[in-house]
């Protein structure tokens, strides 16, 4: 069950990961090329990145392998709470985010500079939240957590698992991935170039 849950949660990071590479290739175009902002893109792009975040990794990531770890043992309490806290700031970044989009979006003058600065500010926290998950949380769970641990963990991060969950949040969020690798050119998706 280890195996199971742990390719979970990197596959979870890996479709965040692809989200926001895609967010940062789309700002540079808009930048550096004078690319015409791709609204209704980048609106699911953000939504993706907050409700996927809010509603369905981040709650499992605490309800589950956070605190089955604060539990075995207190070699993780420091990083727990620290990822505990980058969870809660990440919330603000999103609505910071969301502001500046609505912004780029009516029209402001600065809005592209807000909208850039704002994902300049995101990216660099979220990448560096999920290395430290991946890097010291994940190798103190394999050490520290139980078989029983483990089979909890994936049930809640598989598509069966934890009912508070479902599947149904979990389809919604692989067919919005799915909608923005539509739209998105390449090379960050297969939809029309631009």
């Amino acid at each position: 069950m280890q195996n199971t849950a742990i390719a979970i949660i990197l596959d979870e990071h890996r479709s965040l990961a692809a989200v926001l590479h895609g967010l940062r290739h789309l700002v540079r175009e808009m930048r550096e090329h004078g690319r015409p902002p791709d609204f209704r893109l980048l609106g699911a792009m953000l939504y993706y990145l907050d409700a996927f975040s809010e509603k369905l990794h981040n709650p499992k990531e605490s309800l589950y392998l956070f605190a089955r770890l604060k539990q075995r043992c207190s070699e993780a309490d420091e990083v727990v709470a620290e990822l505990e806290k980058q969870h809660q700031e990440s919330s603000q970044l999103g609505r910071d985010l969301d502001h500046a989009l609505a912004r780029l979006e009516a029209g402001v003058p600065d809005g592209l500079e807000l909208f850039s600065a704002a994902v300049e500010r995101l990216l660099p926290e979220a990448w560096q939240h999920m290395a430290t998950e991946e890097k010291v949380l994940l190798p103190l769970a394999r050490k520290h957590l139980t078989e029983g641990d483990w089979a909890e963990i994936a049930a809640a991060f598989g598509e069966n698992g934890d009912p508070r969950f479902g599947a149904k949040p979990d389809h919604e969020f692989r067919d919005l991935f799915s909608r923005i690798v539509n739209l998105a050119p390449p090379p960050i998706g297969v939809g029309p170039e631009r």
